[in-house]
């Protein structure tokens, strides 16, 4: 394999060359602070900001959990700065399991494939070209921006953006907005496309479910068994079926779509289903989700253990936090452990002012005509983090996505890519956004 910064490809865009560069560093973060760690990609980042005339500030406040930032003037310094961040980190992948080596970094079919080209090595390599392209013409943005590319967002933040705002607030001084990931990519409504703008994510709840028994031989009537207590919990939370609940965002969100489909709005799952291959992405947006994502117990086959756990991703709506909770105690029943391993906070912000204006007239000014549509995401990203500096953030990582691409089944998933034309859309809006912005 072509190891990071070779000149392979260098008839590429250089906003896929950067992408490409990035992937082929593995910095797989399997959670629980276990993580290849970010340093040399991190690194990699503060070459490429020195090289336009900048001084990168590293922070590692765990070996090799590296976040890197730098500050771009801006023409008007009495303005509030923005913050344009991502992460270096990525979930981890089966090899086996994948059409292309996904640290790689193979170009093919017009793609860019490989762990983090959509999650999101896609977005970083954007935000450094996009810089570029303003410090290379000999111009600033209209405001300070920040740029910042944190540690282990893969594992909530713990080992990173919580502690950089905890320990360097400083970064971030004088800032109000920022812009990250997942928002500002096209989707397919009927045959048209439209835009979504992130202006909202999910509040985080990882939990573990624990179910205690009595240990004994595998050969035994065993109604004590902490395998089955704890099957019985996971199958019960996993197959509730949680209830629409809407928000501010989520109705303009209902609103919108529906009136661009065709669609009925009294049938919320329905005018999600209008949006192609991202339905399932964006059902989850209106209603709690109960994902259970690991199981350990045992440790032979013919002894039953006296304990057995199971991972639960959660992921509700902002200000639901301790409801979800009480209700999740209620499914599983008495007998199961809730042990909280994250929580995090959930945000919503406007779908209106200066930021949002300028985001949707950057998408216009490149693809006329298409419509934005306010979103609250299901997922969540280092905003959360920045809230408790007062910074109010966006997911805005604009690419213009070609028909049926199941772009948002690609976060996590396997066979990751991007379309490079997408890639050089997005390096473009952006570059429009820090000069008008």
């Amino acid at each position: 394999m072509t190891g990071p910064g070779t000149s392979e490809g260098t008839d590429l865009p250089e906003v896929a060359r950067i992408a490409r560069d990035l992937i082929r560093f593995d910095t797989s973060n399997y959670g629980g602070g276990r993580a290849n760690g970010e340093r040399e990609a991190a690194e990699y980042v503060g070459a490429y900001l020195e090289g336009l005339g900048l001084t990168p500030e590293y922070y590692e406040p765990i070996p090799r959990r590296t976040n890197v930032t730098a500050r771009i003037p801006g023409r008007d310094r009495d303005r509030p700065a923005l913050v344009l961040h991502g992460h270096l980190d990525v979930v981890p992948a089966i090899a086996d399991d994948w059409t292309e080596d996904p640290f790689a970094g193979v170009i093919r079919d017009g793609m860019l494939w490989g762990r983090g080209a959509v999650d999101m090595k896609d977005m970083d390599a954007m935000i450094l070209t996009s810089v570029a392209d303003i410090l290379r013409a000999g111009e600033q943005p209209q405001r300070d921006v920040i740029v910042t590319f944190f540690a282990d967002e893969e594992n909530g933040g713990v080992e990173g953006s919580a502690l950089v705002v905890r320990d360097k607030p400083e970064w971030f001084a004088g800032a109000t907005e920022a812009i990250s990931e997942v928002g500002g990519f096209s989707v397919d409504v009927g045959d048209r496309r439209a835009y979504l703008l992130q202006v909202g994510e999910k509040a985080l709840l990882w939990l573990r479910l624990v179910a205690r028994g009595a240990a004994g031989h595998g050969s035994r009537f065993h109604p004590d068994n902490a395998v089955t207590r704890l099957a019985e919990a996971v199958t019960a939370l996993g197959r509730t079926e949680w209830p629409v609940r809407l928000t501010d965002t989520t109705t303009q969100f209902l609103d919108t779509l529906a009136e661009l489909s065709g669609t009925d709005r009294q049938d919320p799952d329905a005018v999600a289903s209008s949006v192609g291959p991202a339905s399932a992405f964006l059902k989850a947006t209106l209603r709690t989700t109960t994902n259970p994502t690991a199981l350990t117990a045992g440790y032979k086959h013919n002894v039953i253990p006296d304990r057995a756990e199971a991972l639960i991703d959660v992921r509700v709506l902002p200000g639901t936090e301790d409801e979800a909770l009480a209700d999740i105690r209620r499914i599983v029943g008495p007998d199961i452990e809730i042990e909280t391993v994250v929580r995090d906070v959930g945000l919503e912000t406007r779908f209106s002012g200066d930021l949002v204006d300028a985001m949707v007239a950057s998408l216009g000014r490149h693809d006329p005509g298409v419509p934005v549509i306010p979103y609250l995401m299901g997922a969540g990203t280092d905003n959360k983090a920045l809230s408790r500096l007062g910074i109010t953030g966006y997911g805005f990582a604009p690419l213009r996505l070609p028909a049926g691409l199941d772009f948002t089944g690609m976060f996590h998933g396997v066979d990751e890519r991007v379309p490079i034309d997408a890639l050089v859309f997005g390096q473009r809006v952006l570059t429009d956004l820090l000069r008008t912005s």
